[in-house]
């Protein structure tokens, strides 16, 4: 039996009708789904680890829980970008997007490079993939410099029109991440936030507001206070 056939017979064995039913609810498509949980897909990838034909595999198979797998298995140096373009523009759920990014795609040698292009496009979740991606470069991508993070503003301005949920909560997260990372950067982005209080757009308005909530209280300006201690 190949590792292929292993893990799909481990994931029908764990089909969970109720969680899947509880994903729905959340946002999640589960309509490729097995219902199993992120904590037991960790668990279930331990073993296979940068096993990059194992993932691209999983990915082809188009089960929901598989290709998050895929995206904690693939070997970000292996990793091609025509199939990270690919695998984008697969896409179809947030969580799927968002495993990606932080498992595989900030740890690729296209963490920064592929942002431009995907926050260019009009399907929703390749245009999510851009956001959450700087939102996943910011906490940990440790090769940022000031040029970077101006330009990620510059793209969370361009782009808060989109009212898309999957979007503007994105665009959202990426601001409120910039914000938290450190004095500077939580002055930049309270600039970008607050410029956006004022626009036509809904989304605009909306991401502004939740963005200055979080990042003019008190909790995070002590937290930036403690870390410029350090």
């Amino acid at each position: 039996m190949t590792d292929l056939e292993v893990i799909l017979n481990e994931l029908k064995l764990l089909e969970n009708t109720k969680n899947r039913e509880g994903m729905a609810r959340f946002g999640i498509n589960a309509d490729n789904a097995f219902g199993v949980s992120m904590k037991v897909l960790r668990e279930l990838a331990k073993p296979y680890k940068r096993q990059h034909e194992l993932a691209l595999q999983l990915w082809d198979t188009g089960f929901h829980e598989c290709r998050i797998l895929a995206g904690i298995i693939a070997d970000p140096e292996r990793i091609r970008e025509e199939t990270l373009d690919a695998w984008v523009d697969d896409f179809d759920s947030w969580d799927v997007c968002d495993q990606a990014c932080i498992n595989l795609i900030v740890k690729s040698p296209f963490a920064v490079s592929k942002i431009r292009g995907w926050a260019e496009s009009e399907k929703e979740f390749t245009r999510r993939t851009a956001f959450s991606l700087i939102a996943v470069n910011t906490v940990h991508n440790k090769n940022l410099d000031i040029a970077d993070y101006k330009f990620f503003l510059e793209l969370i301005k361009k782009y808060s029109f989109d009212e898309r949920n999957f979007v503007k909560k994105a665009v959202n997260w990426a601001l409120r991440q910039i914000g938290k990372k450190s004095i500077p950067l939580n002055e930049m982005a309270v600039a970008v936030a607050e410029e956006l209080l004022n626009s036509e757009f809904k989304a605009a308005r909306w991401i502004s507001k939740d963005a200055l909530k979080e990042l003019t209280n008190t909790k995070i300006q002590s937290m930036l206070s403690e870390k410029l201690k350090k």
